[in-house]
């Protein structure tokens, strides 16, 4: 560990970006006696492209092989899901169905056979349209084949960040939020210049997002452009989850995975994304064109949403690039590692990327013990295939407030919104509230138990200042 200097303490790591990336490297750092920094712009973990995504836990079989990409997301596949299992994050394994329409696209399936095998995958098989039929008797007419890859799962992308920040946090790392870096002076140590004054750090990892290519830029370097891909997404409410069973994909092309229909592990179905490149890295607007591009698509792949209600919309930003590959550079000579260019899949690699960048690290110089055993911390339950607090009598029995509902449309009960409001990284905004507990999400959004949220955030807030005047 470095020691402290005149200008307060050096941390032996400095991680940029509080994302699923960012706060899994720190997860992974944490428990070995170092001093960790992990920095983010935002009030909260996972409040930039981490909280808007198709939330699938790939397999990897569509991966290019040889490529990192390919690597880390086959063995983060495997990570996250023990890890999943440990912390109670919600994860269903429904299943994927790539679906082909016209003979080019059944000729390309033995092709999506053959890279999967290359990947390592091995459990993918063809069906006839009989046999895709009868997995799926809502499907659109005119499909003649399919992809079945029955390993890939729907996850909840929000508890995942905040169950790797929480274990980070329990194990001694520094978070700060609200903190944006203006510049950096290279040396030994890195000079930070922030919002919130300077940080100074022996080694930088930059999981900055969206942002990654200009923070590698002020390191010295321009390996890479991150055009920012927005994707809208539509929301349709519960009573149409009855009609899937499976994530249904297209045949992929080059510019990415394509609009598909998926269920989520919250009991809704998700139809998108759509892929449009932007320049404005904050733009997460929604269209009218791309949602009607949306909804076209969704009456062909599944006709039967069209009579479903819309719960809600939303757009996230992909940190696309310029190359077909992760943009993970590693600098020895300065102690600093770039993790950018981490598309749609860098929810599945978190901890694979976490792994690999500890032992780039470690190459560089860094002094890393082994992990100590830090007790996964256990998250609450927000998904639909367990048991939710409201459905649970023992706890009710334990404490009655998690039997008073607040939000009507979620089943989210008092006692969810006081944890989220005071446990470990208690929630600051009502955003934040709606990632830790589905409060405000269903489908009145927010409109009958926005005011009673409201207030109970407001009241938390009172009861800190008090606290903090009693302190002071």
């Amino acid at each position: 560990m470095s020691e402290d200097g005149p200008g307060g303490p050096v941390y032996d790591v400095a991680i940029v970006g509080a994302g699923v990336v960012g706060t899994a490297i720190a997860r992974e750092l944490s428990g070995r006696g170092l001093r960790i920094a992990l920095i983010d712009q935002a009030d909260d973990v996972g409040a930039a492209t981490s909280k808007a995504n198709t939330a699938i836990l790939h397999t990897g079989f569509d991966a290019t092989p040889g490529t990192l990409e390919s690597e880390l997301v086959v063995r983060g596949h495997l990570l996250l899901r023990e890890y999943a299992t440990a912390t109670g994050i919600p994860v269903e394994p429904v299943g994927a169905l790539l679906v082909a329409w016209d003979e080019e696209q059944r000729d390309a399936l033995p092709l999506l056979q053959d890279k999967a095998v290359a990947n390592g995958y091995v459990r993918t098989r063809i069906l006839d349209a009989a046999a895709l039929y009868r997995l799926e008797p809502n499907l659109g007419s005119g499909a003649i084949a399919a992809l079945e890859v029955p390993d890939e799962c729907i996850i909840c992308p929000w508890t995942t960040t905040l169950a790797y920040a929480r274990e980070a946090l329990a194990a001694g790392v520094d978070l700060r939020l609200q903190t944006k870096v203006h510049a950096v002076t290279p040396g030994q140590p890195h000079r930070l210049s922030t919002s919130n004054g300077e940080l100074r750090a022996d080694h930088l990892v930059n999981a900055a997002g969206l942002w990654s290519d200009e923070f590698d830029r002020l390191m010295g370097h321009d390996q890479f452009t991150v055009t920012p891909r927005r994707g809208e997404l539509i929301v349709y409410d519960k009573a149409a989850r009855a009609l899937i069973g499976h994530i249904l994909l297209p045949v992929p092309t080059a510019r990415g995975k394509g609009v598909l229909v998926a269920p989520t592990v919250y009991g809704n179905v998700l139809l998108g994304p759509t892929a449009e490149d932007v320049t404005d890295k904050t733009d997460t607007r929604s269209s009218a064109a791309g949602l009607e591009l949306l909804q076209d698509k969704g009456n062909r792949i599944l006709p039967l949403l069209s009579d479903e209600e819309v719960t809600a919309v939303y757009t996230g930003l992909r940190a696309a690039t310029e190359k077909a590959d992760y943009q993970l550079h590693d600098h020895p000579e300065q102690r600093y590692v770039c993790v950018g260019g981490i598309r749609s899949t860098g929810l599945t690699a978190s901890m694979a990327i976490a792994e690999h960048v500890t032992a780039l690290l470690m190459a560089a110089g860094l002094h890393a013990p082994a992990r100590a055993v830090v007790p996964a911390p256990r998250m609450p339950n927000i998904g639909e295939a367990y048991a939710r607090p409201y459905q649970r009598s023992d706890l009710i029995a334990h404490d009655p407030e998690f039997g008073r509902i607040v939000c009507h449309c979620e089943r989210v009960s008092r006692g969810e919104i006081r944890d989220a409001l005071t446990g470990p990284l208690a929630a600051l905004t009502l955003d934040g509230v709606r990632r830790r507990t589905r409060a405000m999400n269903g489908r009145c959004q927010g409109f009958y138990c926005g005011a009673a949220v409201r207030a109970m955030c407001d009241d938390q807030r009172a009861q800190q200042a008090g606290r903090n005047g009693t302190q002071s």
